[in-house]
């Protein structure tokens, strides 16, 4: 138990300073400042009182009296605020990534209520902040509480209880254990103190935060005589956030950070005791997975893939139809088990969205299989529209009830596994990173079904980016597209005519002449379509679908005439010894589709 309670408490203080919490940090620490600014003191001095001495004008008489003692000094209030906030966001945390899912379900909630419930709280935590009766309404449930001033801290404990329902930590080991134990209503002592634990970890690095705003806005003079305007900037910065996190914008700021938490995290909660002392908490099934180690760059035995089970909706399949391991045997299985709203495997989707493209007609079928960490990750609205959003287009499995997760014991978010022809896991890697090795053991499996496969070249997705000189993925996309500068501007789902610019094509830039209808997934080529893209690296490939062919320039002089057929798949446009830079043009027939560009 004490072990347990360590790593707890370490992965909590690792996870309280990821870029995962980024979004909640100026509100830790701004919640943390003065409440409402104090009354003024009270003057004892009136017209025609001597505040010296001793007398005192009546209708022109003097009478004597004795001199006033000075008015007492209110008392001082200490500001608990930082303790207020901090106390709603553990017990909240903890509470509902305990128990949400069972009260949800017992009461027939919707999935994502509780985020609603979140939002709606960092909203009217805003408003008090910037409407003082807003917030006096927010204290009043707390004003019968018989502790000194405990009123006064009332909002800033539903804030907490607020953003308690809204903190999403990169997940590791320690809370995918508290989540599944959650999900699946397996609560005991260890799970209740590995949760205590962790928040508590989690507390500390914030209290620390949020202590720090009280004691700049106490010791910082404009804080003190701007009480009013900072109280309603910290108001208009919850709304703020609170839309930003509705619409998902804050996502864009964590994907471009780099998961410098990721080896101390590892360190801490994946070292041999922490594996063994987590590994407790799962029973006993699909021991053999233990056989292999997390990343060993070769292929080995570690037994009998795992059954897909208790899969609530399959997602990118025709007619939404299930799919089978025992039926895809002489396949190549690739599983990724993800969640949407975790940073880490978005981050790791446009590497496994590449290796599907380029390898789904060789012999490769990958499968999401999408384990929740929270329960509004359980909609399937919301996962549909995410995995869109995110462009996935392979299957979908949604693991709602983490009967899959627990098939694998697994343990991470992101987390891929590797299955041969024979229904055999043969690999597997936790986390982001090892793109380049998985890949490379991808291309091994499908030579061993077929050794005469002629493969594509490899994707290039090594590690989160690709060498400095060599020009990066491009997906031919309205929303994704990087580097156009065609004219005009594009259209989105509509056949529009453009034209290359006059001044030339710089490196890494594309654009587009004639006739083509641009979407979300890919641009459609029609009457006289040309694309123009500078690039530099050995080979340039382009994913390409429909009936037709491509006829390569480079640098104006034609190469060769690739004929396209059937669905989309990935085609080598260049091959070069070595590295250089030059314009690519491409001469497409009307009706074929291009969704990505990749280099090596």
């Amino acid at each position: 138990m004490l072990t347990l309670v360590l790593i707890g408490l370490l992965g909590g203080l690792i996870t309280a300073v990821s870029p995962c919490i980024l979004p909640v940090l100026p509100v830790v620490f701004l919640a943390g400042g003065p409440g409402n600014p104090p009354p003024p003191p009270r003057t004892t001095a009136a017209a025609g009182w001597d505040k010296q001495a001793g007398s005192q004008s009546q209708g022109g008489a003097t009478v004597e009296v004795l001199p006033q003692a000075p008015a007492p000094a209110p008392p001082r209030v200490r500001n608990r605020r930082p303790y207020a906030v901090v106390a709603g966001l553990v017990l909240s945390f903890s509470f509902f990534t305990l128990l949400g899912v069972t009260i949800i379900s017992a009461l027939g909630l919707p999935q994502d209520i509780l985020r609603y419930i979140g939002l709606s709280l960092l909203v009217l935590i805003g408003l008090g902040l910037i409407f003082p009766p807003v917030e006096r309404l927010l204290e009043k449930p707390f004003a019968r509480i018989p502790q000194r001033q405990v009123n006064k801290e009332g909002s800033a404990f539903v804030l907490g209880l607020g953003l308690g329902l809204l903190y999403v930590p990169c997940a590791g080991p320690v809370l995918a254990a508290i989540t599944v134990a959650g999900a699946r209503g397996e609560i005991n002592a260890d799970i209740i103190a590995l949760t205590l634990s962790f928040a508590v970890g989690t507390a500390i690095p914030l209290l620390a935060f949020a202590l720090a705003g009280r004691r700049v806005s106490e010791r910082i003079a404009a804080f003190r005589t701007r009480a009013r305007k900072l109280r309603i900037t910290a108001g208009l910065l919850m709304i703020v956030l609170a839309f930003a996190l509705a619409f998902d914008i804050t996502t864009t700021l964590q994907k471009a950070l780099p998961n410098y938490t990721a080896a101390a995290q590892k360190q801490v909660e994946d070292n041999d005791t922490a594996r063994q002392t987590l590994s407790g908490l799962y029973d006993d099934s699909n021991k053999d997975l233990a056989r292999c180690e997390d990343g060993i760059n070769e292929l080995r035995s570690c037994g009998a893939a795992p059954p897909l089970a208790g899969i609530t909706k399959w997602l990118n399949t025709p007619g939404g139809a299930p799919l089978d391991l025992a039926a895809l045997r002489g396949k190549v299985v690739l599983i990724d088990f993800w969640t949407y709203s975790c940073i880490n495997c978005q981050r790791s989707l446009p590497h496994i969205e590449a290796w599907d493209r380029a390898y789904r007609d060789k012999g490769l079928t990958v499968i999401g299989v999408h384990s929740p960490e929270f329960a509004f990750e359980k909609d399937p609205g919301n996962v549909a529209d995410q995995s869109r959003k995110l462009g996935v287009t392979y299957p979908v499995a949604l693991d709602n009830n983490l009967d899959t997760w627990n098939n694998y014991r697994n343990r991470f978010w992101p987390a891929k596994y590797l299955i041969d022809a024979n229904g055999t896991v043969r690999y597997f890697t936790f986390g982001e990173g090892r793109y380049a090795q998985t890949e490379t053991l991808i291309r091994d499996l499908l030579k061993q079904v077929d050794p005469t496969v002629q493969l594509p070249p490899s994707t290039g997705q090594d590690n989160d980016k690709l060498t400095a000189d060599r020009t990066p993925e491009t997906y031919l996309s309205t929303s994704r597209i990087n580097g156009y500068v065609g004219t005009p501007e594009l259209s989105k789902d509509k056949a529009t005519t453009y034209a290359f610019p006059t001044g030339g094509i710089p490196l890494n830039r594309i654009a587009l002449a004639g006739t083509w209808t641009t979407t979300y997934e890919q641009f459609t080529a029609g009457p006289d379509a040309r694309l123009a893209f500078t690039y530099r690296a050995k080979n340039a490939n382009l994913v390409l679908a429909g009936e037709g062919t491509v006829t390569v320039l480079i640098d104006g002089k034609q190469t060769t005439t690739l004929p396209i057929h059937g669905a989309p798949t990935l085609y080598q446009l260049t091959n070069d010894a070595t590295a250089r830079q030059a314009q690519l043009e491409l001469r497409l027939t009307p009706g074929l589709q291009a969704f990505a560009f990749t280099f090596g």
